[in-house]
């Protein structure tokens, strides 16, 4: 960039913020991941180290999932959970030509980015179509679908965009504000509904939502302490101080994963995650053209246990005429080089 300066002057050119160390920590600073077309070579060194660069998602099980939905040219799909658009990029390219891909999702801030993200991609209005919508808008749109889907994807997976951003609310690692909404411009923050729970009911929320083996614990120390929690910092310390003391790494580990899970769990509640997840299972065969088939990226038990069963009934009452009866996993490559996948759950029926 370069600043005009006096009529008699030569321009300043204005220089980057210097930061200390080697690397950029904060997220704010790393712009050569925010630029990756410019930076190609570093951010595909950071992928290759087992990292994903900050401000992306790499899409998970993407090979598998091709796999089972079969795509073809001229079907109309729909990615539910558009995120970064890792997922739809691999659809649109074989469902290219003549096919349609509706991506939708209740994120209002990323999906700009991603939506200019896939246009600069050459993907136009006739091929791509988004819309800033919940799992419960997905029946409204078929009518301008113009009947069904051929084939449905979701990954229930929070992506690495908000996970990365310490304004979203969403990580430990950095300070913001406890947020940990998917839209922030409804509901109330994780800050503002921890005030109104009790500790019981707190409990409940780590132990169903997240397994928290801790759940008591630190129910207790988060309802005590709330009115002074209102950053994720905060809130990872308070989750600290009711786990057992840590000297191995090991020990250290399972700490860090009780942080995690925490987050996760309020996350979840503050969504309503669990009660969007079952109003998309309980439209699922509406929405497909017979023979039509949904893949679901599932990163807990609880949604899994939701999923299973929903495809179970739906296959006893003909709502589905088949369904995967075995789990299907991230390879251990890809577990290696992308931490996040190591807890995804692929299913799937078909209509």
């Amino acid at each position: 960039m370069t600043i005009p300066a006096g009529n008699n002057e030569p321009p300043v050119k204005k220089r980057r913020v210097r930061y200390s160390g080697k690397n950029p920590r904060r997220f704010d600073q790393k712009y050569k991941e925010h630029k990756p077309e410019q930076y190609a070579e570093d951010v595909a060194r950071i992928i290759q180290s087992g990292k994903t660069p900050a401000g992306s998602h790499r899409p998970i099980c993407v090979q598998e999932i091709l796999k089972i939905l079969d795509p073809h040219p001229g079907q109309t799909a729909l990615d539910a959970t558009l995120g970064y658009g890792g997922h739809a990029c691999e659809l649109l390219k074989r469902i290219s030509p003549g096919g349609c891909l509706w991506g939708i999702d209740v994120d209002p801030v990323e999906i700009k980015r991603t939506e200019v993200r896939l246009r600069t991609l050459g993907y136009n209005e006739h091929q791509l179509k988004i819309k800033n919508i919940n799992f419960a808008g997905i029946p409204k749109i078929l009518p301008e679908v113009g009947g069904g889907f051929d084939l449905i994807l979701a990954d229930l997976g929070v992506s690495s965009m908000q996970l990365d951003d310490p304004k979203r609310g969403f990580t430990f690692k950095t300070e913001g504000p406890l947020d940990l909404r998917l839209n922030p411009d409804r509901g109330q923050p994780a800050s503002a509904f921890i005030q109104l729970l009790s500790e019981r009911e707190l409990e409940k929320i780590l132990k169903n939502n997240a397994d928290e083996p801790y759940a008591h614990g630190i129910a207790r120390v988060i309802i005590k302490r709330r009115e002074r929690i209102l950053t994720t910092t905060a809130l990872a310390d308070a989750i600290r101080s009711a786990l057992p003391r840590a000297d191995s790494e090991a020990e250290k580990e399972e700490r860090t994963k009780s942080i995690r899970r925490t987050f996760q769990a309020l996350r979840i509640a503050v969504n309503n995650e669990m009660v969007v997840l079952d109003q998309l299972l309980k439209i699922l065969p509406g929405c497909l053209n017979p023979g039509g088939k949904v893949a679901i990226l599932t990163f807990h038990s609880g949604e899994d246990n939701r999923v299973v069963r929903s495809f179970e009934e739906g296959l006893a009452s003909g709502s589905y005429r088949d369904m995967g009866r075995e789990p299907i996993y991230a390879t251990h490559q890809e577990r290696y080089g992308n931490p996040r996948s190591r807890s995804a759950i692929l299913r799937w029926a078909q209509r």
